[in-house]
């Protein structure tokens, strides 16, 4: 008797492209909807302070040099048209720029605003209006936060960066907006996945420009692939998890004595399609400072701590910070003691904390270079003790527990632990206090009276036609 065939499972490029080609704007639940322009509000507030920073500066300047200045799409503040590739990258950079947009941390950590620029471009230059932009954002969100729930571990505890998962997250969303096939779509996966792997150097030890511009980057690569494939460009269906694709060359990587996996069933069970089902969206949070992820939480408790004692920083002897051991890792090591650029400040929680307590507050101005190299600060950071805390390790990341101690000059302790941060979705942000964070970062740059225009416009977002107005009230005059 022959043997018959077993029918092959599809790869899982193909599964998503069909769930991301059939999804319409009616199928989305009002939550997802109204989260969507939530984030949005907070990613353009994110995107105007962003405007201001040297890097992009530096790339406004760069693609400025390069030619354009008469394309089909914008950049935010300067109004420089170009193409919508360039245009993703450069607003997607502005949105990321100061590290104060959204925070997904499951397994590996993502800010799926820094891929929705490339969906932004490519509605202004195509013509399309707010709702598509609304059903590519909820999309981006969806796949970009599954990729990072989906690694046992994630890619972060070997040694990658997150911006390689987005890479296979940015065409999608990019490729709804194009109205792709899904034979097109599983080719601006495998297009833009080819080219975006990208190593955890650029937020290990000393950091650079490059640690806020390789998301954007895969961000770019999404509209540039989406656009390739549109006109019949191929790339590797395989990608995923076909021969040498994402899970086939991670598996060679041993961790604690286990091989490295990913969970393929996840990815794609349950994909939401219906007004009834739940969009990850409505999992991811926003950042009430503009620092890494896992300092929100020691800072709230200082915070909190210093508030409650009205405690001065002229008479604190220590301040104990107990975190996770990743936090730990990636916040307190040597380096960050001694942070001689913002990239490294806001990724150093001997700075936040001192900052924090000398300033009363950490915004955007803690930031700006003289405060950063400022000596006077040198003696507190080095009052900071960071220590890994097994027990909070194994809350996360259901939570993140973090504990800080401070002891004063006369020996008394004061201890205040906070489990879940502000802006994490069980303790979210409303539209009034984004308003607040969006003023404090765009009102110098485009007046306060254009940032409530903007947060009506953006409020109301799935009832414009087109998006050209929305470009308008994000440019400065």
């Amino acid at each position: 008797m022959s043997k018959q065939p077993t029918e092959s499972k599809p790869l899982l490029s193909h599964t998503i492209a069909e769930w991301a080609c059939a999804l319409n704007y009616e199928h989305l639940s009002p939550a997802a909807i109204q989260a969507a322009k939530l984030f949005w509000f907070d990613s353009i507030g994110c995107a105007l302070g962003g405007s201001q920073q040297d890097d992009a500066k530096i790339l406004l300047k760069h693609y400025r040099a390069m030619g354009g200045g008469n394309g089909t799409a914008t950049a935010f503040v300067s109004g420089f048209k170009t193409n919508p590739v360039d245009a993703a990258f450069l607003n997607g950079h502005m949105i990321r720029a100061m590290d104060y947009n959204d925070i997904y941390w499951k397994a590996d950590p993502c800010h799926p605003s820094d891929l929705i620029a490339a969906p932004l471009a490519l509605c202004e230059s195509e013509g399309l209006s707010g709702q598509d932009l609304i059903l590519a954002t909820i999309i981006a969100y969806e796949i970009e936060m599954r990729l990072c729930e989906v690694g046992r571990p994630g890619v972060r505890e070997y040694g990658w960066h997150h911006a390689t998962l987005s890479a296979f997250a940015a065409p999608i969303a990019a490729g709804r907006v194009l109205n792709l096939t899904p034979a097109q779509m599983v080719s601006a996966i495998g297009i833009s996945a080819s080219r975006t792997f990208c190593p955890g150097a650029v937020t290990a030890g000393k950091l650079t420009n490059m640690k806020n511009t390789v998301d954007p980057w895969a961000g770019r690569m999404g509209a540039e692939s989406a656009l390739l494939a549109r006109n019949g460009f191929s790339g590797p269906e395989h990608i995923i998890d076909g021969k040498e694709g994402l899970f086939a060359v991670f598996k060679h990587v041993q961790y604690k004595g286990e091989p490295a996996t990913f969970d393929g069933e996840a990815l794609v069970k349950d994909l939401p399609n219906s007004t009834k089902a739940h969009y990850r969206i409505l999992d991811c949070g926003m950042k009430s400072f503009p620092i890494e992820a896992l300092s929100h939480a020691p800072l709230t408790a200082m915070m909190k701590t210093v508030k409650e004692h009205n405690i001065k920083a002229d008479n604190v002897k220590e301040i104990k910070v107990e975190v996770i051991a990743r936090a730990a890792d990636i916040l307190g090591d040597p380096h960050k003691y001694r942070p001689d650029s913002k990239e490294t400040a806001d990724h150093s929680l001997p700075y936040c904390m001192a900052a924090g307590l000398v300033d009363g507050m950490v915004t955007p101005l803690q930031f700006r270079e003289e405060r950063v190299l400022d000596k006077a600060l040198i003696p507190i950071m080095d009052k900071v003790k960071v220590v890994a805390n097994e027990e909070f390790e194994a809350l996360f990341p259901k939570f993140q527990p973090s504990r800080v101690t401070i002891t004063t000059i006369d020996g008394k302790q004061r201890s205040t632990r906070v489990d879940v941060p502000k802006g994490d979705p069980r303790d979210p942000m409303t539209e009034e206090e984004i308003a607040v964070k969006f003023t404090a970062l765009g009102g110098d740059i485009i007046g306060k009276d254009q940032c409530k225009k903007l947060q009506r416009f953006i409020m109301s977002i799935e009832t414009a036609e087109k998006l050209g107005g929305l470009f308008e009230l994000t440019t400065a005059r």
